[in-house]
């Protein structure tokens, strides 16, 4: 029988889908804010500042499957298994954290997104050389 990289046996498509104790197929969204600052010139020592919070986004059967505890689900406590929510997020701040426990569950990336804003600039009031820039960024797991 074929294995996984993790060295757990490779289902078929079928037997994702059935439910029967079968691993499901699905996606999950993870998402954060930062923000960080650029000085002069956009000089080489760019202050980032550390995640905040991680979101999560998929049916929650999925996300509490791959983040069992460290899934914090007070924004949506009684979210029946089978329906989407994005109102989840992680108790710890590790991306790479995060991208672990996807990979171990059997998920790969299948897309990303990333947008950026000048959020305080020098003529608002802010610091004469520097400009603070906010970001979003979310990525996009995929388990056949």
């Amino acid at each position: 029988a074929s294995r996984s990289p993790s060295g757990g046996p490779l289902l078929t498509p079928s037997q994702s889908l059935d439910g029967g104790g079968g691993r499901r197929s699905g996606y999950i969204t993870i998402g954060y804010r930062g923000s960080y600052t650029i000085g002069r010139e956009a000089q080489a020592d760019a202050k980032f500042r550390r995640v905040a919070r991680i979101t999560v986004c998929g049916k929650t059967a999925l996300a509490k499957e791959v983040f069992g505890e460290t899934l914090n689900e007070s924004r949506d406590p009684d979210r029946p298994p089978e329906r989407y929510t994005a109102r989840y997020y992680l108790k710890f701040n590790f991306l790479e954290q995060a991208f672990d426990r996807l990979s171990e569950a059997g998920f790969r990336m299948a897309a990303c997104s990333s947008t950026g804003t000048c959020a305080f600039a020098p003529e608002q009031g802010g610091p004469a050389d520097d400009k603070i820039w906010t970001s979003y960024t979310e990525y996009v797991f995929c388990r056949d």
